[in-house]
């Protein structure tokens, strides 16, 4: 065990973790390091180079990286041994995502195979269908997909119209329908497929290419991530063998929801690696690039780029690297049972369901952010396609949509925080009535002479608060009509992801400084001060919205002037701070906090 307090998933926003009660990726390990090296090694001698060879989309290509990824370890990562696996932990399987996001698009070939393509018959295939299926999945011998969205069936997953028919001897299914936007599709070899059997029951399949009846379409023309497979599935009769059924009839929406939430924290720990490499490949063309006489990188404007850029990253780095502890940490209370039924792993995953949708959301926007700032510092060299900046803008689009969309992410965030106050498993609406009684009379501006980032701390604290009460006013006034006012569970949503975000950085930041001191710790302090000042009165103006659609007068009067006392906090000199993140930046020419 690793000492760590095991919160509850939601808990972060009724009660306080202490330092020591997170990992931060200054804890790895001397494993979890190698894992990395052995990571990063593969796409630098592999991968890096050869971008243009990966959209070239040369399925041979894609089949040898795959099976040299295989040969160093990098396809198992949750693979248990007994199945040809690593049985890696959480945060040695995130660092292995995290080097395939400086891989190009191959990083979405790669985490597909070590995801949703594999996943599902590891958690939920039985003993037999493991043997057979992830031993060579692995390897890379074995291409792995995952078939859910059909053209009517998106977001709403449970809608698709995929049917599948027991034979009338009982001995297999015939599968009809289609499924599209499907990941390394024509080059998979097994894929799970999701239908509906007798059209009511939505069930999972593991299929092979060599099923008569089933076929694939051709390759989508994409915006970006172009190295990557993304075709449509066809099924016409399919025969699938009876024993192909994954898990149980009816409940391949255990399947599909679990395994979209260990997608949704990989994808976090991917784009933390591919806004990294954004940086390393911007830095050098800013430090040679000159402009008036002078280096790009020597001016103001660029330097606060790089410095966003920076703070982007770790803010990023810091909620995937908790979360993945958090779980690891809810995965060793299991017992040894436990451990070997996939049922029960997604389950203690399934406890984080909602930092799982925090961090899909906050990481692929964050590098969104990244990206950005790459193309506008290559200037019109950005927009040339020769250079990494059009690439790496382009690619990075795709996370937002990944996953479940930002919105329907957005919608598991709020709406299962409320959930679980309503059915008790979180004391929200206790913590929500305390908050009530006690806002009024909260001092403000008390002395902040213990330690360099108590006001933050302090102003983390506030902000709960203002959460609180403003689910406080969505349940006396907006709760009948909820379900219908998204705009409302959004704002509550961002709330909760600026509020996780908040104090997975502030927390990183003081473990660092109570193990290093104040001076040494600098970095990391700059870090957080200047995320905090934006973020906090940003929060402020979420709850702000939510008060003036639902209240008016002298109560909206009232809740204006608490959120603004709630959000009030000394100002910092973010200029200055920006400019020493901006300057480690520059001389160390890529991400500073590594």
């Amino acid at each position: 065990m690793s000492g760590r307090r095991i919160f509850r998933g939601g808990e972060f926003l009724i009660h306080d973790a202490e330092p020591a009660d997170v990992f931060t990726p200054e804890d790895f390990s001397k494993e979890h390091r190698m894992v990395l090296k052995a990571a990063a090694d593969f796409v630098k001698k592999e991968l890096e180079g050869n971008a243009e060879l990966i959209e070239e989309k040369i399925e041979s290509n894609a089949r040898n990286w795959l099976e040299i990824a295989g040969e160093l370890g990098l396809n198992a990562t949750d693979i248990p041994e007994a199945f040809g696996g690593e049985g890696m932990d959480k945060i040695s399987a995130c660092l292995v995502s995290e080097a395939m996001g400086a891989g190009y698009s191959f990083a979405v070939c790669h985490t597909c195979q070590t995801g949703i393509g594999s996943l599902p018959i590891f958690l939920f295939g039985t003993e037999a269908q493991k043997k057979k299926y992830l031993p060579k999945l692995a390897t890379g011998e074995y291409v792995g997909a995952y078939c859910l969205t059909e053209s009517g069936a998106g977001s709403d997953a449970m809608n698709a119209a995929t049917t599948a028919t027991l034979s009338a001897d009982g001995s297999h299914y015939l599968l009809n329908g289609e499924k599209i936007f499907i990941t390394n599709g024509a080059w998979a070899d097994v894929l799970t497929v999701f239908a509906k059997v007798d059209g009511e029951h939505f069930t999972g399949f593991i299929v092979e290419k060599g099923f008569e009846g089933f076929s694939v379409g051709a390759e989508e023309k994409k915006l970006g991530i172009k190295g990557s497979s993304t075709v449509p599935v066809i099924m016409k009769d399919c025969k699938v063998p009876k024993e192909n059924v994954l898990f149980e009839i009816g409940q391949g929406h255990k399947i599909a929801f679990n395994v979209l939430n260990i997608g949704r924290y990989k994808l976090g720990a991917t784009a933390v690696g591919a806004a990294k490499a954004a940086l390393a490949r911007t830095v050098p063309y800013a430090n040679e690039r000159q402009q008036f006489g002078r280096k790009i990188s020597s001016f103001g404007m660029i330097r606060k780029k790089f410095a966003q850029m920076a703070i982007d990253t770790y803010m990023a780095e810091s909620v995937t690297y908790r979360l993945a502890a958090a779980i690891e940490d809810k995965m060793a209370t299991l017992d040894p049972a436990q451990k070997s039924q996939g049922a029960e792993i997604a389950r203690a995953i399934e406890e984080y369901s909602v930092e799982c949708a925090i961090v899909k959301v906050f990481c692929s926007e964050a590098l969104d952010h990244v990206v950005d700032d790459m193309v506008q510092i290559f200037g019109g060299n950005g927009y040339i396609a020769e250079y990494p900046a059009a690439r790496a803008y382009r690619d990075s689009r795709i996370n937002r949509i990944f996953e479940g969309t930002n919105e329907i992410n957005r919608l598991v965030v709020a709406g299962n925080i409320l959930k679980y106050a309503m059915k008790g498993r979180l004391p929200l609406m206790e913590a929500v009535a305390e908050a009530v009684g006690a806002a009024g009379v909260r001092a403000v501006g008390q002395d902040f002479s213990d330690g360099p980032l108590a006001c933050q701390a302090d102003a983390l604290s506030r902000c709960k608060e203002l959460f609180l009460l403003t689910v406080d006013t969505v349940a006396k006034k907006l709760l009948g009509t909820l379900s219908e006012d998204q705009e409302i569970l959004e704002l509550l949503a961002d709330m909760i992801i600026q509020i996780y975000t908040m104090e997975s950085g502030l927390l990183r930041a003081k473990k660092v400084l109570a193990q290093k001191g104040e001076e040494k710790a600098a970095l990391h302090l700059a870090a957080i001060k200047v995320y905090m000042a934006d973020a906090v009165p940003k929060t402020a103006g979420f709850a702000k919205e939510v008060f003036t659609f639902a209240e008016a007068g002298d109560e909206l009067t009232a809740l204006a002037a608490r959120a603004d006392r709630l959000a009030a906090a000394p100002m910092e000199n973010t200029v200055a701070l920006r400019r020493t993140i901006a300057d480690k930046v520059i001389k160390a020419r890529r991400y500073p906090y590594s």
